[in-house]
């Protein structure tokens, strides 16, 4: 076999052996879990380093042959952009698998976790590596099904097994929509392979608005996945799972999945401007009202995660402008300091006896100094601290690329930078600043070595990731090279916007002990969410009962009224009717016989 197909198998095997064989033995299938992903690990760094000459389509088999010239292929295409994908996700898979060693420790479904872990890094794999349509679908399904699993993996508890079922079904809105957009590429080009259906767009088999409906139909599927408005919903809610799973599900690599495919499909959004201007925008809407809802969330987890489709906005508005090697360094740095962010607020709940409410922490600065120096280390990478952090370099790109294409999404951006500093100010100033406000806090104590060192290998490229000299090496030619004078007009905004939402987070957050915000009108809209929860269900509810009462209305009337009971009706009085005329009577019966006799003679004489 090729380290492709075992980078694509060996997770899965693991999945399956734990499953099968190890499931009553947690601690051999935590290690066995660790190991496999250790080794794709491995074999990743190995193709990145052969360079161009591991690229190409390795066929691993045909699935569905319909005649010799068309079949559906389970097949890996290795170039920069998948191989580089691959580091992101198995580096983060491996320090994840670490963290967890030590966090589901004592975790009573430990066996089972692990084997979800491997399911999801086999599910990942195959998006990265797919070839065609058909094979990313399949694979993207899988990947929602395992995300499923593991954030439901406290399924006893309901507001788990709730997040859960709404991931799932969330995903599955915006999936239907990318299956169809699939048959309609296929209908146009007559191609399912991504090569294919580029070709067939640059020999204008499909132009117009059919091409821009397919497109949005493909960006349907990253608007599920990705977590992008209006289908957003999902993503804080999933923060219910086991912490690393947030870090390794909903902050590095499964919610990049969508950005991956759009960067994939580039060459359909550069055909399309009516496209790309729907696509940016909705990256830009997402990335403003995300950030919005971030400074009023108490929960550190919900913090990180409304962060997380904030930056995933900025990567998805990158790609609608045509910015896709600016989108891809930004998913890469995300991805680092992100996982960072999440493992640290798994080691801050881990001290704090599972507290994750930041206005119950306080003074955890000086009682776990390696955790608050990589957390603050992955917030400047965050807030894009210049010169010395990845996400400074990253979010410039992009923040560049709007201002040359579409001044009011630079405007957005950069009031979405500024709202990045400010609620992240005030996450490190109410959680780690200060005095402890509650027993977990004053009783925090560093972390096991274990969990420690995943955080402090994320510190390294959350600092260095944003250099050519490193990111160049993953990214290769999507790595943006920018020219001129780093000290431009975006540079100076940013900077503004960050010494201004630092200083303001300062001013409203340092030694309090209550949201001073929180009872201002646009802080509660914020804290609620813009309520779109309470839309939805609402929403749902009105359509389900009135769908519910026509229903019920049509059943009454045709199928019970004129179908089941009036056939029953009918042959009930036609019975009746019968019955009546079985009197038991001679003279009845000679009356009917006569009266019979003369309507033949009629119709004969007539």
């Amino acid at each position: 076999m090729s380290p492709a197909s075992i980078i694509l198998f060996l997770p899965l095997l693991s999945a399956a052996t734990i499953l099968l064989g190890l499931k009553r033995s947690p601690n051999a299938s935590a290690i066995l879990s660790t190991v496999a992903t250790a080794l794709t690990f491995a074999l990743s760094l190995g193709l990145l380093f052969q360079g161009h000459a591991s690229d190409g389509t390795q066929l691993i088999g045909s699935w569905i042959r319909l005649s010799d010239t068309f079949s559906l292929d389970i097949a890996l295409h290795l170039d920069a952009l998948s191989k580089g994908m691959m580091i992101v996700v198995t580096s983060i898979g491996l320090l994840v698998h670490l963290f967890s060693l030590a966090y589901m420790k004592d975790d009573e479904g430990k066996a089972r976790y692990f084997a979800g872990l491997s399911l999801f890094l086999f599910s990942m794999t195959g998006i990265v590596y797919a070839d065609n349509f058909p094979m990313m679908f399949i694979f993207w399904e899988l990947v929602g099904l395992s995300s499923f699993i593991l954030i439901g993996h406290w399924y006893t508890k309901n507001s788990a097994a709730e997040a859960a079922k709404k991931a799932f079904l969330t995903n599955r809105i915006g999936d239907f929509g990318f299956m169809i957009g699939i048959l309609l590429l296929w209908a146009a080009t007559k191609s399912l392979t991504f090569d294919g259906v580029k070709a067939g767009i640059a020999a204008g088999s499909l132009t117009g608005g059919l091409l821009t409906a397919a497109t949005l139909c493909i960006f349907c599927g990253t608007i599920g996945k990705s977590a992008q408005f209006p289908l957003h919903v999902w993503l804080p809610d999933a923060m219910e799972g086991p912490t690393p799973v947030s870090a390794l599900i909903h902050a590095a690599t499964m919610v990049a999945a969508g950005v991956y495919l759009m960067v994939k499909v580039s060459f359909l959004i550069a055909a399309s401007a009516s496209a790309g201007l729907v696509v940016s925008w909705i990256g830009g809407i997402t990335a403003l009202m995300a950030a919005l809802m971030a400074t009023q969330q108490n929960d550190i987890k919900r913090i990180l995660a409304y962060s997380t489709l904030s930056q995933l906005g900025y990567m998805v508005m990158a790609v609608g402008l045509g910015a896709k090697e600016a989108s891809m360094f930004h998913l890469f740095t995300h991805a680092f300091f992100k996982a960072l962010l999440f493992l640290g607020s798994g080691a801050v709940i881990y001290a704090c006896h599972h507290e994750q409410d930041i206005w119950k922490m306080g003074g955890l600065k000086a009682k776990m100094p390696v955790t608050f120096l990589t957390f603050a280390i992955g917030t400047a990478a965050l807030m894009a601290v210049p010169f010395v952090t990845s996400g400074f370099y990253s979010k410039e790109a992009i923040l560049e690329a709007a201002r040359h294409q579409n001044i009011l999404l630079f405007v957005v951006g950069a009031f979405t930078a500024f709202l990045t500093a400010f609620y992240m100010t005030r996450l490190v100033v109410v959680a780690f600043l200060g005095q402890a406000r509650a027993h977990g806090a004053e009783h925090a104590h560093e972390v096991p070595l274990l969990m420690r060192v995943p955080l402090i290998v994320l510190a390294v490229p959350s600092l260095l990731a944003g250099f050519h000299f490193f990111g160049g090496t993953v990214l290769a030619e999507n790595m943006p090279h920018h020219e001129g004078s780093p000290f431009g007009l975006t540079f100076f905004v940013s900077l503004a916007t960050l010494i201004l939402g630092v200083a303001l987070g300062w001013k409203t957050y340092a030694g309090q002990t209550s949201d001073p915000l929180a009872a201002k009108p646009a802080a509660r809209l914020f804290a609620h969410k813009f309520y779109f929860d309470e839309a939805y269900a609402k929403l749902i509810t009105v359509v389900q009962d009135g769908l519910a009462r026509a229903l019920q209305i049509l059943d009454g009337l045709l199928i019970d009224g004129l179908g089941v009971r009036g056939s029953a009706s009918l042959a009930s009085g036609t019975g009746h009717l019968l019955r009546r005329l079985q009197v038991g009577n001679l003279q009845g019966y000679a009356f009917l016989f006569g009266l019979g006799v003369l309507i033949l003679v009629s119709f004969a004489l007539l």
